[in-house]
């Protein structure tokens, strides 16, 4: 991956709440088309390193680029419009909204809002159900409407924070397949943070383990100890 080019660039970030410092001194890069998986046990910092990234928190210190540009202060919707996409842990689809209007509403200035051919191609459970309310769908069904409400902006960037959560396996194999397709099709990168091994396993280039805060493993695909990762995840 160093032939391709930096997209999201993270330097000695420090984040904390009050007087508890969560997040100490994460470096990281995320090159073009590249998916890093970010991978920890509960309580280890992965949800507050991603809220971090996408703006929900503040950074206590540090450095974080988007396509060359500072974003370190930078409010939500100014990372959105700047090229990111955020999936947040437990989907927070509109359950009272349909599908089609969970999907529009992620789309950002444009009067004539369409849902793009590529979601219902990719999702077409999405299309059987476009009329039906969010609330209505699976939890499957929840993350990949999360998902396409995400990617409809065409981001640089898309960052999902535990998406295989209370989704069964075989649901999980989908959106993996589905996540690898829409990749190489949109041209994005991926960052995400989760705990099932066997998921990352299908859609990861490069492998970051958090503990307490802190990046103690990293290692590209060819080189990946998964019985280490194991161990960070089982302790």
């Amino acid at each position: 991956m160093d032939n391709l080019a930096t997209v999201l660039k993270v330097e000695n970030l420090n984040i904390s709440y009050g007087d508890s410092q969560v997040i100490r001194d994460v470096s990281f890069d995320l090159h073009s088309n590249e998916t890093v998986a970010i991978m920890g046990r509960n309580g280890m910092g992965k949800t507050t390193l991603l809220k971090a990234l996408i703006g929900l928190l503040p950074a206590h210190s540090g450095l974080v680029e988007l396509g060359g540009k500072v974003i370190t202060n930078a409010h939500s919707y100014e990372r959105v419009f700047a090229g990111l996409g955020y999936v947040p842990q437990g989907r927070m689809i509109f359950p009272l909204l349909t599908v089609q209007e969970n999907i529009l509403t992620g789309i950002h200035g444009s009067k004539n809002k369409k849902v793009p051919s590529f979601v219902y191609d990719v999702f077409p459970v999405l299309k059987e159900m476009r009329n039906r309310r969010g609330g209505n769908l699976s939890g499957g069904q929840q993350q990949q409407l999360a998902i396409a409400r995400a990617l409809v902006n065409n981001p640089k960037v898309l960052i999902l924070d535990e998406p295989t959560e209370g989704i069964q396996p075989s649901i999980i194999k989908d959106i993996a397949r589905s996540l690898n397709h829409l990749k190489a099709e949109l041209n994005f990168a991926l960052l995400v943070s989760e705990q099932v091994l066997s998921f990352t396993m299908e859609i990861a280039d490069r492998f970051l383990i958090i503990e307490k805060g802190e990046i103690v493993y990293q290692a590209g695909r060819n080189e990946v100890d998964t019985e280490k990762i194991h161990a960070y995840l089982t302790i």
